[in-house]
């Protein structure tokens, strides 16, 4: 068994508020800054989800469209290899298809 290590430096501003996220997994030989995160944790003991989400003022919201739409399109594709439940997925997929067009994240037919 081995352990793995993701860091997370978040500076903020004087009001607290983000100013700059930067990330590091040296495991994957991989970090950088970033705008925007969403992190999700599942509390057994309480049963529920345990969330922080946390972008920068310089994250636009056309940017903040995109992170959106994708962060859910990518946690269907997660749904599905947890519970190969392709009724529910396939369900979602049109109707984040319809949401993006509606967000301008993505080009109509």
């Amino acid at each position: 068994m081995t352990t793995s290590e993701i860091k997370l430096k978040i500076t903020v501003d004087e009001n607290q508020l983000p100013h700059k996220i930067e990330w590091e997994a040296p495991d994957a030989n991989e970090g950088s800054i970033c705008k925007s995160m969403m992190l999700a944790l599942w509390d057994e003991k309480e049963n529920n989800t345990m969330r922080i989400d946390l972008w920068t003022k310089d994250m636009s919201v056309d940017e903040m469209k995109k992170f959106f739409h994708q962060n859910i399109t990518t946690l269907t594709d997660t749904y599905l290899r947890a519970t190969n439940d392709e009724a529910t997925v396939k369900e979602l997929r049109e109707y984040m298809s319809g949401l993006g067009k509606r967000m301008g994240v993505l080009v109509n037919d």
